[in-house]
């Protein structure tokens, strides 16, 4: 127990602080309000990818405010553009005829300022919103756009509850938890054995082992660990995890229309069925997630308890989600003050507003040609499912927030020990739940006991290397197995899969 010693309060980031920062991202990036608002709003057939401490019903109403807000400019500048080649086309025909020229100067002149004016008021809307956005001690960001369709909202909503994720094909072979963020660990725990009774504290011989299997071994660990990692907000829950192409053997209550994406939750009994009964590509994981302040950093732990008498062991995978990347944080370098705003602004306006007016034909028949080519896979492959009876992977690749994080390597120094932090109290949180349970049903903890000492010689490390008990994490990403090296071909700061921990892409186009 603390005490409170009534000490005055320091600067906190808001619970929202994740959420404000991607809002404001969409009026400052157009290709990221573009992509962002296709991804979460447009009609698909994949799945999306848990972003985890992310409102993304706040990220997409700003985001489609973003784009409307940039059609409306396009389509004004495609307007003037029209208008301004009439007393171009007038002024050349004159000066080759060696005519006196007046109006169609003026004309030629009126239009660039008003595509000036254009490009002025619409960053200048945009900043206006984004300086609202990031107000700590404004509305939510949400409140801060007009909503969307009821029923997209809502399924929006339910990706924050999902129980069910079906996953990328491609990823089985790397990180089947598309979404978590980068991996961390990836190790079974060493097996305990659960066939020796307890002794009896009371004396006379050994107590009966009481039977479990893992459904509630599962529910033990994600009730008690709150209180026992003491980790403030953990959520925990069964996730059932399916690849892509199997979704639609998973039954209707995952996918009840092979034509449309698969449902975000399914019954609790289906979950349960792929702890006791895996099926092919369908394995159910306890996931224990934890946000940090704000949402900066996110971590997860993915369990699976695996029982084959007289054995049981923990399969366990961790992943950090990393803060936002700078690119994302610019607009704390936008000046505020009213001379340094409109200096700014007409500095910009002067750069941007050639290019914009002259170049919007060509980016009016990108965006086009982008529409039709998504409305066109789209259609093809509800064509392929349902006139050939082509099978298509439904699964998620990522999600908007992992994308949108700084590499692994690059996290700051509070940022790496909160993680650090989080991730050994999850560690010594299961074990602890683990024993509890054990002890509770009559089962000798001598042999966990044991296999603690081994599971506990792991520590994590980002900026170094992450080694532990049977293997290695090289300081740049480089795994090795005992007796071995890296790979041949491969330095020391070139992991099978890892980059060298910069920046990540842009999120994708989004796909059917």
């Amino acid at each position: 127990m603390t005490v409170d010693r009534g000490l005055p309060g320091l600067i906190q980031q808001g619970e929202d602080w994740t959420d404000r920062w991607l809002s404001a991202a969409a009026h400052r990036s157009e290709q990221f309000a573009r992509e962002t608002a296709a991804e979460l709003t447009e009609d698909r057939l994949t799945a999306l990818g848990p972003s985890l401490g992310v409102d993304l019903v706040a990220v997409a109403r700003h985001a489609r405010v973003a784009v409307r807000r940039a059609n409306l400019r396009d389509g004004m500048l495609a307007v003037l553009l029209v208008a301004w080649l009439v007393p171009a086309v007038l002024l050349v025909h004159r000066a080759r005829h060696e005519q006196p020229v007046g109006p169609e100067l003026l004309g030629l002149l009126g239009v660039l300022a008003a595509a000036w004016i254009l490009v002025l008021v619409t960053e200048h809307r945009a900043r206006t919103l984004v300086f609202r956005v990031i107000d700590g001690n404004g509305p939510p960001p949400d409140r801060l756009a007009p909503p969307l369709d009821p029923e997209l909202e809502s399924r929006l909503r339910e990706q924050a509850r999902t129980n069910v994720l079906p996953y990328h094909e491609a990823a089985e072979r790397t990180n089947p938890f598309v979404g978590s963020g980068e991996m961390v660990e990836d190790r079974v725990w060493q097996p305990i054995d659960i066939s020796i009774p307890a002794k009896d504290p009371a004396g006379g011989g050994e107590l009966t082992i009481i039977g479990f299997d893992v459904v509630e071994l599962h529910a033990f660990v994600a009730r008690e660990m709150g209180n026992i990692a003491g980790l403030e907000g953990l959520q925990t829950g069964n996730r059932l995890y399916v690849r892509g192409s199997m979704t639609p053997h998973a039954g209707k209550e995952l996918l009840p229309d092979r034509l449309s994406a698969p449902r975000t939750t399914v019954p609790e009994g289906l979950v349960e069925a792929g702890l006791t009964r895996p099926g092919l590509g369908m394995r159910t994981y306890l996931c224990l997630e934890g946000v940090g302040q704000g949402g900066r950093v996110i971590v997860t732990m993915h369990l699976r308890a695996r029982v084959r008498h007289p054995r049981l062991s923990w399969e366990v995978t961790t992943h950090v989600v990393p803060p936002l990347r700078d690119e994302f944080l610019d607009v704390r370098r936008l000046r505020r003050d009213p001379f340094g705003h409109w200096w700014s602004l007409w500095r910009l306006a002067t750069g941007e507003f050639l290019p914009a007016l002259f170049k919007v034909p060509a980016r009016l028949w990108r965006r086009g040609r982008g529409r039709a080519l998504r409305r066109w896979r789209l259609w093809r492959a509800r064509w392929a499912i349902g006139k050939q009876y082509e099978e298509f992977d439904y699964g998620a690749d990522g999600s908007i927030r992992a994308r949108a994080a700084v590499g692994l390597r690059l996290m700051e120094f509070s940022d790496t020990n909160d993680a650090v932090d989080f991730l050994q109290r999850l560690r010594q949180g299961v074990l602890t739940a683990t024993e509890q349970f054990l002890k509770a049903h009559h089962i000798d903890t001598t042999s966990f006991e044991q296999a603690q000492q081994v599971i506990n010689h792991h520590s994590y490390t980002f900026h170094e290397a992450i080694t532990g008990q049977g293997f290695n994490f090289g300081g740049h990403g480089t795994v090795n197995l005992p007796g071995t090296g890296p790979a041949p071909g491969q330095g020391p700061g070139q992991g099978p899969g890892q980059g060298s921990g910069g920046p990540s892409p842009s999120p994708a186009p989004a796909g059917p």
